[in-house]
């Protein structure tokens, strides 16, 4: 029987090098995707260990002719898009790159996916982003989308974009709608990583502060490990949907502070400072997922907690 082989575009992000170790785990050959695999580091891959397993290859997913060659080339059985602008503070910085990078570079997935005329289920990483407030009741698959930020919005379009080539063309096509899930692959620009470097420092240098925006908005946050495995699950079933990913319960960013600095020992309140030019335009204050489709179709559920989450973080497990 011949190999399973996927292509995860944005393999070199935390959730791209997660998904490449699972699939690699299950037999399947794994090609990465970069704008230029010839200058890119890879240093999740490298983190993880299998750098050397992933066959890394050059695609620029906003340019059409690029994403086809690459599908023809390669002969996949899936695709996983997890590629694009992925920082919601820079895509006020940037909208339209942050569009057109997530928007459009899914919109030539899934157009060259239809002209290949092969049978290739894809994966469409959307983001609870695209909810806005969920207040505590939550957000189910049915929860209608009210994004606050050019990354949601913009994630927003490609959901629809994946759901329309779904029903109109037929394509094996669904979104993962996934909460904040975080690791020690996360890059220094998010806030959780921040927030566990400094207190890191802190606890070595035994002085410093930590500055942060809104510290009292409410996040559902996983283990992303847990997260990728859902994705695999999404593809392997019968008939595509759409699958709310997330633990169903909230944490405030204060609460993440605390844990952190707890885990070194040290008192957050002595060193956390509110800087009000940290605070976006439009922000988020509350943010809920209700997984209840994925725990009855996929059979998923986290089993972390952001206890856990936090102390990974900081001792640097991987896995």
């Amino acid at each position: 029987m011949e190999k399973k082989r996927a292509i995860v575009c944005g393999v070199s992000g935390q959730d791209g090098a997660y998904l490449a170790r699972l699939l690699l785990e299950k037999g399947y050959e794994v090609v990465g995707t970069s704008r230029d695999s010839q200058v890119s580091l890879f240093a999740n891959l490298a983190r993880l260990g299998i750098k050397d397993q992933v066959k890394l290859v050059s695609m620029v997913p906003t340019d059409f002719r690029s994403v086809l060659q690459t599908i023809v080339k390669v002969n996949p059985t899936e695709i996983y898009n997890l590629s694009g602008q992925s920082s919601v503070g820079f895509s006020f910085l940037q909208p339209v790159e942050t569009m057109e990078s997530i928007a459009i570079g899914t919109l030539n997935l899934l157009e060259a996916i239809r002209f290949y005329e092969k049978p290739v289920r894809f994966y469409n990483a959307a983001s609870s982003e695209c909810f806005g407030d969920t207040g505590e009741l939550g957000a189910s698959e049915e929860t209608p989308f009210r994004p606050k930020s050019p990354y949601a919005f913009s994630k927003a379009a490609a959901f629809w974009e994946v759901a329309n080539y779904r029903d109109a063309y037929g394509l094996h096509a669904s979104s993962g709608v996934l909460f904040n899930h975080e690791s020690p692959l996360r890059q220094a620009r998010f806030v959780t990583q921040k927030i566990v470097q400094a207190a890191k420092k802190i606890s070595r240098s035994g002085k410093g502060d930590l500055r942060l925006g809104d510290v009292k908005i409410r996040r559902d946050w996983g283990w992303a490990p847990e997260y990728v495995e859902a994705m695999y699950l999404m593809l392997q079933q019968e008939e595509p949907n759409d699958y709310v990913i997330a633990t169903g319960q909230t944490h405030s960013l204060e609460c993440f502070v605390d844990l952190a600095f707890r885990c070194v020992g040290l008192d957050y309140k002595n060193h956390l400072q509110v800087d009000m030019d940290l605070i976006r335009p439009t922000e988020i204050r509350s943010s809920r997922g209700l997984p209840e489709r994925a725990k009855d179709v996929l059979g998923w559920k986290s089993s972390f907690k952001l206890d856990d989450i936090v102390r990974k973080m900081i001792d640097g497990e991987l896995f």
